[in-house]
C-alpha cells in the first residue's frame, strides 16, 4: 500500500508579503518560495517539519486562468480576490501511480499526474510529482496528491541543511490537525477514509477524526464545507492560546 502522510496546506492569498510579516511579528519563519512559470502561481512558504504552509497568490491571471488540470490554480482563480481562505490539504505518497487507480477505482475523477517545477528564492530548482481530484463530497473540496524525490528522511535532511527548515524563534511548534466544517462530519470522514484509506482515529463528539500519519483531520459541524483551521502544537509561552488569522483562515496554536 502507497505511504500517506500530509505534506502540507494551501491557502490562497493576494499579498505573499503580508504572511511573512504576520508570522514575522509572532516570531514564525515564513519566507517567499518562488514561481510557477507554467501555472501562473507564486507562494510564500512556512515550515513546521515537513509539513508546511503554502500561501498561494496569483502571479499571472492570464495565465492561471489557461491552467487546463491544475484544480489548485482553478480554484485559486475562482476564489481571489474576494476571499483569501484555506483552499486544502495535500497528501504525500510514495506511489502516485498506485493512489491514482486506486482513486479511478473509487470513482474520482483525477486530472492527468503532472510534473510540477519552480526555482526556489536562491535560483534551486525543486521538482515534484502531483495529481488534483475534480469536485468535491458534499461541498467540501477533496485534497490534491503529492509525490517528491526521495525519502522522507532525505528531504527533511536536505531541507534543514539547505536552510529551508528552519526553527522559529518562538520556539518549537508543531501542525498536527486541519479542521473542516462540514454539514455531515461522520458521512464526510467516512468517505475520505474510504477513499483515501484511512483510519479513524479517537475523537470526542462533535468532531469526527482521522488519522494520516502522525496527524489528524478533523470533521466538526458547520455549514461551510471548508477548510477552516490549523491546529499546532507549541511550547511557545509567546505563542500557546494564541490565533493567528491570515484572511478567513486561523492557525490555533496549542
Amino acid at each position: 500500500m502507497a505511504m500517506k502522510n500530509w505534506d502540507h496546506l494551501v491557502h490562497y492569498v493576494n499579498e505573499l508579503d503580508k504572511p511573512v510579516e504576520i508570522f514575522r511579528k509572532n516570531g514564525l519563519v515564513a519566507f517567499r518560495g518562488g514561481s510557477h512559470k507554467e501555472w501562473g502561481t507564486f507562494n510564500t512558504l512556512s515550515y513546521f517539519g515537513l509539513t508546511y504552509i503554502e500561501f498561494l497568490g496569483i502571479e499571472n491571471l492570464e495565465l492561471a486562468k489557461a491552467t487546463e488540470h491544475n484544480r489548485v490554480v482553478k480554484d485559486a482563480v475562482d476564489a481571489l480576490p474576494e476571499h483569501e481562505v484555506l483552499s486544502r490539504v495535500v497528501i504525500r505518497t510514495d506511489d502516485i501511480e498506485e493512489m491514482a487507480a486506486s482513486l479511478e477505482a473509487a470513482g474520482l475523477t483525477l486530472s492527468p499526474i503532472m510534473n510540477g517545477k519552480r526555482l526556489d528564492n536562491k535560483g534551486r530548482l525543486i521538482e515534484w510529482r502531483m495529481m488534483t481530484i475534480d469536485g468535491d463530497f458534499q461541498g467540501l473540496v477533496y485534497p490534491f496528491i503529492i509525490q517528491w524525490k526521495g525519502t522522507d528522511a532525505e528531504r527533511l535532511e536536505g531541507l534543514t541543511t539547505s536552510g529551508i527548515i528552519q526553527p522559529h524563534p518562538a520556539g518549537n511548534a508543531e501542525i498536527i490537525r486541519a479542521v473542516f466544517r462540514v454539514s455531515d462530519p461522520a458521512a464526510t470522514a467516512e468517505h475520505w477514509a474510504d477513499i483515501f484509506q484511512l483510519s479513524a482515529a479517537e475523537s470526542k463528539v462533535p468532531t469526527v477524526s482521522l488519522k494520516i500519519g502522525d496527524k489528524f483531520f478533523d470533521f466538526v459541524k458547520g455549514d461551510e464545507n471548508q477548510f477552516k483551521q490549523v491546529i499546532v502544537e507549541t511550547d511557545s509561552i509567546k505563542l500557546k492560546g494564541k490565533t493567528i488569522r491570515v484572511g478567513a483562515g486561523e492557525y490555533i496554536f496549542t
